[in-house]
């Protein structure tokens, strides 16, 4: 069994005749000499050594020491030697230390004493401690403060143990007496807590009386206060309003810690308006205040939560949330930002809007590290306004739109999606969206914003200026053709022949990047690194388009070839003038005949893909052949298809907006407090707003029970069988961190069981937070034993164990050998949301994946993909419109979030045989391993069909 102390180092036992050496070192005079010896011995102690022939040497040679540090050492040791027998009776020889304690209890050293007094706090026998009570006693009136502080303690300990009211019958009044007369705090606060745990009625009744000085009174008292109230309240709510005075008092206390834990105290006691905002408003205060960027991000939690529950109250300080942007640090950013966003409302939108503005700016300045990532925080943040808020878009998509040619190629990924979207909702914006994206679109240097931003073009361009301007932006950035020269393919023989010249000939056709990851202007790369003379130079502007598609870039190849086509077919729609149509048209033809030629050329590493190459190809045939057919398909069905995705992403927000605000209703017969009917003599105003908001939430349903008798009865486990003497059955509760096992043990025998003794121990992330008691069990009778076990993580862990008891009759314990509670992973999962690119970012990153095979009796595959997701209590992230149709395949990306904030992706592709059952693969990624195993294992154990 484990025991209790307050030392605990390891310490490699060495020889066996260590015991000999410390037993005369500790015979000696040399002081130092003992001090190593004592040190010693209680490193042996602690790993499992008895030693019980250096008991009489200490009490012999180590008691008469005047050393403080041997002095300490000594109680250290006495702390945990066994003090007690087999059958729990004090060993004889305990007696000599009896009266060593009594003289360090009247010792002239203040120190001797007040680490004497707080060596019995630790001591559980009364046999040992009533000797020294007189002593003790003493001590209360003593003139320094650390030895009365100390013998409070001792005192309440004395107090606390089986039979400690009747060593000490008068125990609280007597510190009743001191609390009101004491001056030291530290000694006041150790005088309240023994009331507060030993007499509960007296520090409420001292409370009480003293309610106009507790502002007065020092941080410790004043934390100890704010426990006993919430203990008070969560016992009798009514009594509440009796103490939200203090509390509303000690908001203005000059200590962090109590303001801090004042408006916790009045968030969990009260629901009146009054109350919340000055909780949220000392949460604010905190927030500014504080530089610890820990205290920043508990603050941020605990205003998450108040957001949740009292909306209203924290909209109106926005402003000063937003504040906590000033902080350097990215996840406080991050947080500030959730928290607002949820926030924003009409009203403040646009204050809102302008501060994000002014941040972004901010980051340009380049002299912090993450500013990229702090800016790709604020292009979100910017996107979700201007997409809740249409209004605001026009204020802000023009300044955004300067970073599309940002190094921090995720921000520009982000900016360029947020134009597409806006300059679909936002009609009357496409004019200048499109002159200005035509006006900066040399400075994209990303192939994945190219390729939007080109969709852009080839969607949005309609007038016939436009289309022509957006033609003539795609060939200044492609540069002059052709790609290459064609001397250059017919001197390939002799180019082998010369490595070193070939080597030159092939970087010759790519971009020079520079040290800080951009690139070189085509004119200084020629200088430097192109020497070959027969190479087509290209023009100081051109750049982007060209550079990529030289280092083999051919998905963007693909793009431009659909955009230049879009275009030319559009053109013919708006240009009357058929000369100029099959200009540009033919223009276009040689622009994409070019890209396939050079796709297929030696002088690229590798050639053209397949896919890309059938793109290409299609483009080629539309401008020699259109049909309307194709034109109504490329003109208006991409475009369609692009506006359904957006309307099912609005739907699907705001059906999960609707589901976080259903609200659960009341049964109808409830009860109802009316208080317009009730005496309002002697409440105060905030008493009658908390009367009316209870009466609010318990009308709205907001007071609902924990969990469905029904959802209980699952959750019970039984423990033994029924035939055996001692019967017992667990009910888990699971919350957060924490796991509760409530066991029920029924004695089914006609004997008494004593010594009874619930044994647990765990397996995986799982810690037994308390030592197991000894009971006494009456025949016939039950018993409800509580265990505390806490959770570090999501994987799957085991808590078993047995029941040991002792009968009258059998002198040996009798075990009963329990059943294994297995802790399901799905009790610390729950279904989230993260957006598509947030999905592949963290696929890329994650780097452990468990791959599972799909084995099942299901044959149809979308009710296999539900069946998973509600095995697994996962998200679907695919649109419904994707998984639409029966084409025999189905992929689809699942998400979920622990509690202790790790993410689980899942990647379900399946696939129908001709015999009609599934076939495929689930993949599973985390960046730990315990949830991608656990994950799969339950997967492994449910796909089939099972329960």
């Amino acid at each position: 069994m484990e025991k209790s102390c307050s030392l605990l180092v390891h310490f490699d036992k060495g020889t066996p005749a260590i015991a000999n050496e410390i037993k005369e070192s500790l015979e000696g005079n040399d002081v130092d000499a003992k001090i190593d010896a004592m040190k010693k011995a209680i490193m042996l102690l602690l790993n499992g050594e008895t030693l019980p022939q250096l008991f009489i040497t200490i009490v012999r040679y180590v008691l008469p020491s005047e050393d403080h540090t041997v002095q300490k050492l000594l109680l250290l040791y006495l702390e945990i030697i066994d003090k007690t027998d087999q059958k729990g009776r004090v060993l004889p020889e305990m007696i000599l230390i009896c009266q060593n304690l009594r003289n360090n209890l009247q010792h002239p050293n203040e120190y001797i004493r007040g680490v004497t007094l707080r060596f019995l706090c630790r001591l559980n026998e009364a046999e040992i401690v009533e000797p020294l009570i007189p002593s003790v006693l003493q001590n209360l009136e003593h003139r320094h403060p650390y030895i009365r502080r100390n013998a409070i303690l001792a005192v309440m300990s004395i107090y606390k143990l089986p039979n400690g009211e009747q060593l000490l019958v008068d125990a609280p009044e007597m510190i009743e007496k001191i609390l009101s007369t004491e001056q030291d705090q530290s000694a006041k606060r150790n005088a309240f807590l023994m009331l507060f745990t030993c007499a509960q009625e007296r520090a409420v009744n001292y409370l009480l009386t003293n309610v106009d000085r507790v502002s007065e009174w020092g941080e410790l008292l004043q934390m100890i206060v704010l426990e006993l109230i919430r203990k008070v309240c969560r016992t009798n709510r009514g009594e509440k309003g009796r103490y939200i005075k203090i509390i509303i008092s000690l908001l203005n206390a000059p200590s962090t810690a109590v303001v801090y834990e004042c408006a916790g105290t009045l968030v969990s006691l009260s629901y009146a308006p009054t109350a919340i905002r000055a909780a949220a408003n000392t949460y604010c205060q905190l927030l500014l205040s504080q530089s610890d960027n820990n205290v920043k991000l508990i603050v941020l939690d605990r205003l998450t939560e108040l957001k949740s529950s009292h909306r209203e109250v924290v909209a109106d300080m926005f402003m000063d949330v937003l504040r906590a942007l000033s902080s350097p640090n990215l996840d406080i950013r991050r947080k500030t930002l959730d928290i607002v966003l949820d926030l924003v409302a009409h009203k403040s939108i646009n204050e809102v809007v302008l501060t994000l503005k002014k941040e972004v700016v901010k980051t340009q300045n380049g002299e912090l590290e993450k500013n990229g990532e702090y800016r790709q925080m604020l292009i979100q943040a910017i996107h979700s306004c201007a997409i809740k808020f249409p209004e605001v878009a026009s204020t802000v998509v023009h300044l955004l739109m300067d970073f599309l040619g940002d190094s921090n190629v995720a921000s520009a990924v982000d900016v360029v999606i947020f134009v597409q979207e806006i300059i679909e909702t936002n009609p009357k914006l496409r004019v200048s969206i499109i002159t200005r994206l035509l006006d900066t679109f040399y400075q994209i240097r990303a192939s994945r914003v190219c390729s939007c931003a080109l969709w852009i073009i080839g969607e949005y361009c309609l007038s016939l200026s436009e289309v022509e301007s957006g033609i003539a932006t795609i060939k200044q950035c492609l540069g002059e053709l052709p790609f290459f020269s064609v001397s250059e393919e017919e001197s390939n023989d002799s180019s082998k022949k010369f490595p070193q010249l070939n080597s030159m000939t092939v970087s010759s056709k790519r971009p020079a990047i520079l040290a800080d990851g951009t690139y070189a202007t085509q004119s200084a790369a020629s200088e430097t690194v192109f020497s070959h003379p027969t190479v087509v130079q290209g023009s100081l502007a051109s750049g982007n388009l060209r550079s990529l598609l030289l280092s083999g870039d051919f998905f963007l190849g693909a793009v431009v070839a659909c955009t230049l086509t879009k275009l030319v077919l559009r053109l013919e729609e708006v240009q009357p003038s058929k000369v100029e149509v099959n200009k540009t048209s033919s223009q276009a033809l040689l622009i994409v005949v070019s890209m396939l030629q050079l796709g297929h050329s030696p002088v690229l590493p590798h050639p053209i893909d397949s896919d890309s190459y059938d793109r290409i190809v299609l483009c080629i045939r539309l401008l020699c052949n259109t049909g309307d057919e194709i034109r109504k398909i490329w003109l208006k069905s991409c475009r369609q298809s692009f506006v359904d995705m957006l309307s099912e992403k609005q739907l699907r927000e705001t059906e999960e907006i609707k589901a976080k605000s259903l609200i659960s209703h009341a049964q109808p017969d409830d009860l109802i407090d009316f208080y317009h009917l009730k005496s309002r003599k002697g409440m105060s105003q905030l008493e009658l707003e908390d009367e009316v908001q209870d009466d609010l939430k318990r009308a709205t349903g907001e007071f609902v029970k924990d969990g469905d008798d029904a959802n209980k009865l699952n959750r019970i486990i039984q423990l033994t069988g029924f035939s055996d003497p001692v019967y017992a059955e667990a009910y888990v509760t699971v919350h957060h961190y924490d796991i509760v096992l409530d066991v029920t043990v029924i004695n089914r025998t006609k004997e008494t069981l004593q010594n009874l003794c619930l044994e647990l121990a765990t397996m995986g992330d799982l810690k037994l937070v308390e030592r197991p008691q000894n009971y006494t069990l009456a025949p016939e009778s039950s018993k409800q034993i509580k265990a505390n076990i806490k959770v570090s993580s999501t994987e799957t862990g085991v808590i078993f164990g047995n029941i040991v008891y002792e009968t009258s009759n059998v002198h040996e314990r009798t075990v009963v050998v329990l059943n294994d509670i297995h802790i399901d992973i799905m009790d610390y999962i729950s279904p989230a949301v993260c957006s598509d690119g947030a999905f592949r970012t963290m696929w890329a990153e994650f780097e452990w994946e468990n791959k599972v095979a799909v084995n099942t009796i299901i044959q149809d595959e979308k009710e296999f993909l539900d069946h998973i997701m509600k095995s697994t209590n996962m998200k679907c992230l695919t649109a419904p419109s994707a998984l639409d149709g029966e084409c025999g395949f189905l992929a689809a990306n699942l998400y979920a979030k622990s509690l202790f904030g790790e993410d689980a992706l899942v990647n379900v592709s399946i696939e129908k045989q001709t015999d009609g059952k599934l076939s495929g693969y689930i993949r599973i990624r985390s960046k730990t391993q315990g949830i991608a195993l656990s994950l799969g294992d339950k997967i492994t154990l449910k796909q089939k069909g099972g329960s």
